[in-house]
């Protein structure tokens, strides 16, 4: 194991001894359950440990808070595309029902298509979903979102890339 690993290791380890209690009761606190609340303070500290630089906190609470805070937004996002995918699946006729294990591996793609375009800035976003998902010719999107062809174009390539580099190609 590279020294440095075993630093951000050593590091994290001491943030989780020092703060892990602290941080699963602000969770709690936010969340109003105690299982969620843990499960997001362990994610919070697994994405810690996903650092490819040391941590170096001056203010461990703080530091801490904003992770989870990310965290926490990442929860809230994903309960809000279960929620809309359960919605769209009820409104389905039952010949179009699906097995639970279906259901669990269209909501993990799922999640893991909006972390992929997380980072992207709405407008790119945007136009890259009305291309991917409504079909949308460059044009229309252009004329859709009042914006340039040329815009366009580069918002398209932009997500391309970052979607490219998302799954680590």
């Amino acid at each position: 194991m590279p020294a440095a690993e075993t630093s951000l290791h050593r590091e994290v380890a001491t943030l989780y001894t020092d703060h892990h209690g602290w941080l699963q009761g602000w969770l709690r606190k936010k969340l109003g359950d105690v299982h969620q609340a843990a499960d997001l303070a362990h994610d919070t500290f697994v994405r810690l440990l996903a650092r490819d630089e040391p941590v170096q906190a001056r203010e461990p609470r703080a530091f801490l808070t904003t992770v989870a805070q990310r965290v926490l937004a990442n929860h809230y996002r994903r309960q809000q595309l279960e929620r809309a995918y359960l919605e769209a699946l009820a409104q389905a006729p039952q010949s179009f029902a699906i097995s639970p294990e279906e259901r669990a591996l269209l909501l993990e793609a799922l999640d893991e298509i909006d972390r992929m375009l997380d980072g992207l800035p709405a407008p790119v976003r945007r136009a890259f979903l009305m291309a991917q998902l409504d079909g949308m010719k460059q044009a229309d999107i252009a004329r859709e979102l009042g914006l340039s062809l040329t815009t366009i174009k580069r918002y398209l390539v932009q997500a391309g890339m970052h979607c490219y580099f998302a799954v680590g190609a």
